[in-house]
């Protein structure tokens, strides 16, 4: 009798040890490894179109086809990503706070992101320019900036790159998102609204705004984008894997001919791993 007392509360024992463990485990994936039923994070503009949008209908550009492509190569389908908006000025500390598993957001790699967060790559090389109003004839070089409002989004360098090294007396405003630039150089509140040139693109693309917008087609630097980890994370090396296989096997161009080819933008070929243009 004893011994069926201590077999029937060891097994109880048991369940509720067993129960535990299930409740106490995350059903998110970090490791980058398979994805088993689990879910991986990752970080997307919202707002960008032709390289990050939230549509009704779901989530469209080109970044998200890279994204798409990685998570399949780790073990993970569509409906295993639970995507997040990543702002430019939140990209670090998501990843730092591991908010995200990793970032495809327009994210170009320099040194002083590179302090604080990984990247692999680069997948894309694109470089800054400005749009601005279709009747505007007064902004024919970089210099023309100078006194003129110039918008960009808080975080990112594009604007202060003009500023140090272009056009030292233009006047900088910061807006929360691309969208908001875009509706200010609208409204005439701002005269160029400056970005790689993939993103304006995007922008002058849609159907609202043919034919109101031009690129000023300056190529003023090198933007080298990567896609964003947590430092030390073994993802790096895993994420460069699949891009290069998204090169080789053509699907890299596949998904630049579908997101960027409408507005007629000349990418540049596909980077090497490791290949930053200064």
């Amino acid at each position: 009798m004893k011994l069926r007392k201590v077999t029937a509360a060891s097994a109880a024992a048991l369940v509720l040890a067993l129960t535990a463990t299930a409740c106490g485990s995350s059903d998110k994936d970090s490791s980058g490894g398979s994805g088993d039923g689990k879910k991986i994070t990752v970080g997307i503009k919202f707002d960008q179109p032709g390289i990050g949008q939230k549509t009704p209908q779901g989530y469209t550009g080109f970044d998200v086809d890279v994204a798409k492509y990685i998570a399949k190569q780790l073990g993970y389908s569509e409906d295993q990503i639970e995507w997040k908006e990543s702002k430019s000025a939140d990209r670090e500390t998501m990843l730092q706070r591991g908010d995200v598993d990793f970032i495809a957001a327009s994210y170009s790699i320099n040194d002083k992101r590179l302090a604080k967060v990984d990247f692999a790559g680069p997948y894309l090389l694109a470089h800054q320019d400005v749009l601005i109003r279709s009747d505007d004839n007064t902004i024919k070089s970089p210099a023309d900036l100078n006194s003129k409002k110039l918008c960009s989004v808080t975080g990112s360098t594009s604007a202060q790159n003009v500023h140090d090294k272009l056009a030292p007396k233009a006047q900088l405003q910061e807006y929360p998102t691309y969208s908001a630039c875009l509706s200010g150089l609208q409204n005439k509140a701002i005269d160029a609204l400056t970005t790689d040139d993939s993103i304006l693109a995007g922008y002058a693309a849609q159907d609202a705004f043919k034919g109101k917008f031009k690129l000023g087609h300056f190529k003023m630097t090198n933007e080298n984008y990567g896609i964003g980890v947590k430092k030390g994370s073994d993802l790096k090396a895993k994420i460069n894997s699949a891009l290069e296989k998204m090169v080789s096997d053509g699907s890299w161009q596949k998904a630049v001919d579908a997101n960027f080819g409408p507005a007629g933008y000349k990418n540049e070929p596909a980077p090497k791993i490791g290949d930053i243009k200064s």
